[in-house]
């Protein structure tokens, strides 16, 4: 009987090709199959960007996973079971498969969902998740900001429409981290200006990657349109 294939979740760090870690790299070479998540096909992808600088992709099995951007939970139920079943064709061959995502696996991450699933419908598969630097993390060095010292308290919070949700969010504790910003830049912006947070802000895109933007003064950013992966740090 063939022996079963592990998967393993690769976090790659947040942008700095640097930034991944021993384990990581030696798994990207060790592994046959490198998967990784897109939002659509053809579409370029972040996390893989930061992988094919460590392998020869000539080499492997470069496995685009598509991961659509709706809310349609019938779609997406389809789409992740057919996600899963592609995964599990190499899996149960044989061969390990290297999962790869920007950041940390375990935090905000495409694999964790891909992980629950495949336990869930094939639980002989042994998951292993490789931690990585998150942006979180990345972002407070980027700015030589401490998020917490002592017994003080940080939240990493996905940012809302919620204004209610942002601002308690801000009141009770010394820092916040907004990831998912972008989408309500301008709402943050009015959060802040309420509980007088303006100048304690400041916002980070593709945080330690060549396209790295950082901004200090936020007020900058009003009605402005920004990427994706962009997030707020805030610390009283």
């Amino acid at each position: 009987m063939t022996k079963l294939g592990t998967l393993y979740g690769l976090g790659v760090g947040p942008g700095d090709p640097e930034l991944i870690t021993v384990k990581a790299f030696r798994l990207l070479k060790q592994c046959p199959v490198i998967a990784f998540p897109r939002k659509k096909s053809g579409a370029k992808s972040y996390a893989l960007s930061i992988t094919e600088l460590y392998v020869d992709t000539r080499e492997k099995v470069m496995l685009g996973l598509t991961f659509p951007m709706t809310k349609d939970r019938e779609a997406l139920e389809k789409h992740w079971n057919k996600t899963v079943e592609t995964v599990w064709g190499y899996l149960s061959q044989g061969q390990d498969v290297a999962f790869v995502t920007e950041g940390d696996t375990m935090l905000y991450s495409t694999y964790i969902h891909l992980m629950r699933l495949m336990k869930e419908q094939h639980p002989e598969v042994e998951a292993v998740s490789v931690p990585g630097i998150s942006s979180v993390i990345a972002s407070a060095s980027r700015l030589g900001l401490p998020l917490a010292d002592g017994d003080e308290q940080v939240a990493i919070v996905p940012a809302t429409d919620d204004y209610e949700a942002m601002r308690k969010a801000l009141e009770t504790h010394d820092a916040v981290v907004f990831i998912k910003v972008a989408k309500v830049i301008d709402l943050m912006l009015r959060v802040l200006g309420d509980l007088g947070l303006t100048e304690k802000a400041s916002v980070l895109t593709k945080v330690t990657s060549e396209e790295e933007q950082i901004w200090r003064d936020v007020t900058e950013l009003a009605g402005r349109e920004l990427e994706y992966l962009t997030l707020m740090v805030v610390r009283k």
